[in-house]
């Protein structure tokens, strides 16, 4: 099989870590995911900010939406990552929107994330996309400036669970051939 197949099929949402660092030589491979993204018209508005701070971290968690399963990975992953979006760049030309979808940046943001899971996997790091929580609240806590979204935290860090795959559809229920 495919050995890049292989990772994607193997990666999985992990909300529980070990209590080990992630090196800053890890986090720089990270970035790197990110930097080498596609993005619409090599825009590249994406903006992540890397929370350290515990005080800043339970701030956060403060924003999540009840019953997120993710709450406290917000507070104990090693590594925390805000993915924020430059609004009114993606999908824009000479300023003005080009697309029936408008704003590209949540498409831009959701390639640049599957990088940093299939890059965190491929480091033997776990990793959770959350987006449960009020959004604004958050970018308040970030201090994000106008004219950004804050779009998605991701805690990283080395599991401490092997969760196992979810039911997936059968290629046939999702494939069509010339006509929906």
């Amino acid at each position: 099989m495919n050995q890049f197949l292989e990772g994607l099929k193997a990666r999985r949402s992990v909300r529980k870590f070990q209590d080990k660092p992630v090196s800053a030589e890890t986090l720089q491979t990270l970035m790197e995911a990110v930097q080498w993204s596609p993005s619409w018209a090599n825009t590249q508005c994406w903006e992540v900010i890397v929370v350290k701070d515990p005080a800043l971290r339970e701030r956060l968690q403060a924003t999540m939406g009840k019953g997120n399963p993710a709450t406290k990975a917000i507070v104990s992953a090693p590594l925390l990552l805000v993915l924020c979006a430059k609004k009114d760049s993606s999908g824009f030309y000479n300023g003005q929107v080009t697309t029936k979808y408008g704003d590209w940046m949540l498409y831009d943001l959701g390639i640049a994330t599957q990088s940093l899971c299939l890059t965190a996997h491929s480091l033997g790091l776990g990793s959770v996309v959350v987006g449960l929580f009020d959004h604004d609240a958050a970018a308040k806590v970030v201090g994000l400036p106008a004219g950004y979204e804050l779009v998605s935290m991701l805690p990283m860090g080395y599991p401490d669970q092997s969760p196992k795959a979810p039911p997936r559809k059968e290629i046939s229920q999702f494939v069509h051939y010339d006509r929906f």
